[in-house]
């Protein structure tokens, strides 16, 4: 039974002429090691006579496998009880979270020991009642060391570190495990200096106390201590040096920490997943690349992070790419494969292969999980199917804050302004707590939708009831909300209450102060608005074009002819608009003004038959500037 050898045990124990007790409970505890309940509670039921150490199996077996009114039957059954009896309940109670039974049993105890003890403070302790916990321990008439430890745990976990040490010192015999928790701490409240003080001064240490210790120098970002001391460690392994290794990426040194992996004997599939991830994480995609490619064992861990890298690094197709590549070699995916895989997805401009993911995920049986429905929702909103992503919501068993901002920005950004914020009232209705992210999505509905006073009175929900502070987003969708229905001076005390909140005017707001001048011709602001966008972006083309626009329009020739000016010392040229449209599974791109494509000529007089059988006419909207303009600029 020990070795698992279940088949073997219950023929010897078939073929036994004559059983004992002892027979009996040796069969039952171990179809409880083995996870076979319900054959235990079968053999206990078979018993012929039962001793008190049946009795306790079955209660010890019963709270293992989570089956607690069936260890209290056995319990309440037992003609007598001994203080394994007791310490098993509470035991059982303790693992199984009802704490405050484990405190009635242990009340009822006429003789408690050590152990007695020890159960209900560590149990108090793991839900952090430590008040208690401390009142019980004062109370124990016997102490052992790991009744010091347990208490000693408690203090560490609350950070009060100062305490612990007291207790530390206080304790008559010190194991190893009390030194590594006085260590682990210090390490916990940042005091790595003292932790590494304490680790030299051990007596005797185990695998935990170096690893734990590395940890901490790797926290601090000592690497080069972590370092050596990893090379003094007796019975280095994986995970250990991962431990090492992970701190040098975490702290930017990834290529030290490549050729550090070359060098070490300890290389594994761990360590050069993390390489990868590294590599993603500085930008260098081709090296990260090539370390996957260099594996000589790859597991699904390490297919997911470099599709998840690829697509994180604008590199979306690469990684759709390898995740068929992942296919076709059999590779298992799983739920953050095909995540990252419709993350990527939402990111392209055709839909076809993110409803090809979308059917692997049925087939595989992964819909459940909330991360893939999430993506689902995302990508469906990206590219406006709104249909499918409120399917896809509606058919969630159980949903998150990701799920509620996913619909709601979704709605919000497609001008469903009105089923946006019905969504957010619903949501308020579960225990989904708004963040940020959702009320970035509740603006912009406000936006589209034209509610104004609703925009101004979630904005000041999101600050008075909900605590949030308001970022960049947040004042550009409430400027863009105010100025787009002409309250240019309510969007000016917008800007007002953000220089007193201590931040900088971002760029964004000033461009959605700049086209709500635009739409009503309000150039006093919009040369304000304009001048400060151009202060933090010289570069923005859109802005100087929105400029000579407004001045045109004005009738201030001389000011237009100043901006095409500056837009041409500095250099900035408009960027051509591009576009996408899928035909037959194959993508077409269209930049304005190059007319490279195959079927140009085709396209073009196809346009002009539609232009003809429409009746629309072609209206030439301020000649004279696009005249003078291409006189002091020249053609795009």
């Amino acid at each position: 039974m020990k070795n698992g050898y279940i088949c073997e045990a219950q023929k010897l124990f078939d073929e036994m002429p004559e059983r004992n007790t002892v027979t009996w409970n040796a069969m039952i505890r171990g179809y409880f090691q083995n996870g076979h309940s319900d054959d235990a509670v079968w053999l206990y039921n078979q018993m012929p006579h039962r001793d008190i150490f049946s009795y306790n199996t079955m209660i010890a077996g019963l709270m293992q496998c989570g089956d607690v009114s069936g260890a209290k039957e056995v319990f309440d059954c037992m003609p007598c009880k001994d203080v394994v009896s007791w310490n098993s309940m509470i035991s059982g109670f303790v693992r199984n979270g009802f704490m405050s039974d484990a405190l009635s049993v242990f009340d009822k105890m006429v003789a408690k020991d050590v152990i007695s003890w020890n159960l209900v403070i560590s149990g108090l302790v793991n839900i952090q009642e430590l008040e208690l916990a401390e009142k019980l321990f004062g109370e124990m008439g016997t102490r052992d060391v790991v009744s010091w430890t347990v208490i000693m745990s408690g203090l560490v976990n609350a950070g009060r570190i100062v305490e612990a040490r007291r207790c530390f010192h206080e304790m008559p015999v010190r194991d190893v495990q009390a030194w590594n928790k006085i260590i682990e701490g210090y390490i916990k409240v940042g005091n790595v200096e003292i932790a590494e003080v304490l680790f030299h001064k051990m007596p005797g240490k185990d695998w935990k106390s170096w690893y734990d210790i590395i940890n901490g120098l790797v926290s601090r970002s000592r690497i080069h201590d972590a370092l050596r001391l990893f090379s003094e460690m007796p019975d280095k392994c994986n995970r250990s040096w991962n431990s090492v290794f992970l701190g040098l990426v975490r702290n930017g040194l990834v290529k030290e920490a490549h050729a550090l992996l070359e060098k070490t004997p300890f290389q594994d599939v761990v360590s050069q997943t993390n390489m990868i991830l590294g590599y993603f994480d500085i930008g260098e995609v081709e090296n990260a690349v090539k370390v996957f490619e260099l594996m000589t064992i790859r597991d699904t861990t390490a297919w997911n992070a470099t599709i998840f890298g690829l697509g994180e690094n604008d590199h979306g197709e690469d990684g759709i790419k390898l995740y068929i590549k992942m296919r076709k070699e059999n590779v298992s995916v799983d739920e953050a494969t095909l995540t990252s895989v419709l993350t990527i997805c939402s990111n392209l401009p055709s839909l076809e292969l993110g409803k090809q993911a979308h059917a692997q995920v049925i087939k595989i049986g992964i819909e459940c999980f909330i991360s893939a429905s999430n993506a689902l929702i995302t990508m469906y909103a990206r590219s406006g199917n709104m249909d499918s992503a409120l399917i896809e919501f509606s058919c969630m068993r159980k949903r998150d804050i990701i799920s509620w901002n996913s619909i709601i920005c979704g709605l919000a950004c497609h001008g469903h302004g009105e089923e946006a914020l019905e969504m957010f009232r619903q949501m308020r209705m579960t225990e989904a707590m708004p963040n940020q992210i959702t009320f970035i999505g509740v603006l912009s509905a406000c936006s589209h939708a034209g509610l104004v006073d609703q925009g101004k009175y979630f904005f000041d929900f999101m600050k008075n009831e909900c605590h949030l502070k308001p970022t960049n987003e947040h004042y550009t969708c409430i400027v863009d909300l105010l100025g787009k229905y002409g309250l240019i001076k309510e969007a000016l005390t917008i800007l007002d209450e953000m220089r007193a909140d201590g931040f900088e005017v971002p760029s964004s707001v000033w461009g959605a102060l700049l086209g709500a001048c635009r739409i009503h011709k309000n150039l006093e602001v919009g040369e304000i608005a304009g001048e400060n966008v151009l202060k933090l972006e010289p570069s923005n083309s859109g802005v100087y074009m929105i400029l000579a626009e407004m001045y045109m329009g004005s009738g201030k020739k001389l000011e237009a002819e100043k901006i095409w000016w500056r837009m041409r010392e500095k250099g900035v040229k408009k960027q051509p608009g591009c576009s996408w449209i899928e035909v037959n599974n194959n993508g077409n791109v269209f930049i304005a003004g190059d007319s490279s494509h195959p079927r140009f000529s085709s396209i073009c007089c196809v346009l002009d038959l539609m232009h003809t059988e429409i009746g629309v006419e072609i209206f030439e909207c301020n000649i004279e500037l696009y005249q003078d303009f291409e006189l002091l600029y020249g053609s795009y």
